[in-house]
């Protein structure tokens, strides 16, 4: 019994796990964006005590950017889905953007058999194209890079890389240096923004990534001394786990949303930043 409603959720997660085919609907034109970042931790509230996505859906709602660039999201959890009552049906990528955001690309990364979870981009834009770049240093910790062309109403594309780094120096040292590689590969002139949890807890990537590429981190931008302290979200956040880096546009505002909500949402906050991009 148990077994056939395995396969019947897997039929049914099957079918959302490609991006939307038909994404266009009317936005006002203008260069001016609003982009989260924000590491979800699958779901669950700290220290996954209780489940918390329905919340932060409305949350993310409410925040109305035109992208959201999302890590461990969950695409499927079998075990998940047949212990909790109120579980979305849906991938978590498809149930926070639906109503929202049309295009909602998924990139998994670490499967094992009751599902798999990875990093995911929302946008309010068309995507002309994507891809999911493994940069996994081992087995046992994988890792992604999700890459996606927008397509932006005043005709530029925006290059959007939603991340999610590795937990030791050194891996994450060869995935900055893939990920300035692929950037790299990019004209010039195309606007790029980076976002995620970069797990780095010094100043590596701007060193690594942002210096020698000419992105900005987008809070000493707006005139922070430092990328803000995201981790954990429940009390005394320490870790500057999380960046959003910009090239191409001007950082108007860039905030990381303290207190409650976010405080019990996840284990990270997520940060939000306005921006105007340089369109030509």
């Amino acid at each position: 019994m148990i077994a056939e409603k395995r396969q019947k959720l897997w039929g049914r997660w099957r079918s959302w796990l490609a991006p939307s085919e038909n994404p266009r609907h009317l936005i006002p034109a203008g260069a001016a964006l609003r982009v989260v970042s924000y590491n979800i931790h699958k779901g669950w509230g700290p220290l996954n005590r209780h489940l918390t996505i329905a919340e932060m859906r409305e949350a993310l709602h409410g925040l109305d950017p035109d992208l959201v660039l999302l890590q461990e999201v969950q695409g499927v959890h079998i075990g998940h889905a047949l212990r909790h009552a109120h579980w979305p049906a849906q991938p978590q990528h498809h149930y926070l953007g639906a109503e929202r955001w049309p295009e909602r690309i998924y990139g998994g990364n670490r499967f094992h058999e009751l599902g798999h979870h990875g990093n995911a981009v929302l946008s309010r834009f068309p995507v002309q194209d994507w891809a999911n770049h493994d940069v996994s240093a081992h087995r046992w910790e994988s890792r992604g890079i999700l890459h996606c062309a927008v397509a932006l109403p005043h005709g530029a594309v925006l290059h959007v890389f939603c991340v999610h780094l590795g937990l030791r120096a050194r891996w994450r040292r060869q995935q900055l240096e893939r990920l300035r590689e692929l950037i790299a590969a990019l004209p010039l002139q195309a606007p790029v923004v980076v976002g995620g949890d970069f797990n780095d807890w010094g100043r590596a990537a701007e060193e690594l990534l942002a210096l020698p590429l000419g992105l900005q981190d987008a809070f000493t931008a707006a005139g922070r001394r430092a990328p803000p302290r995201t981790y954990p979200a429940r009390g005394l956040a320490i870790g500057r786990l999380d960046r959003l880096y910009v090239r191409g546009g001007t950082v108007r505002e860039a905030h990381v949303l303290r207190g409650r909500p976010w405080s019990r949402l996840s284990d990270h906050l997520p940060l939000v930043v306005d921006l105007d991009l340089d369109v030509r």
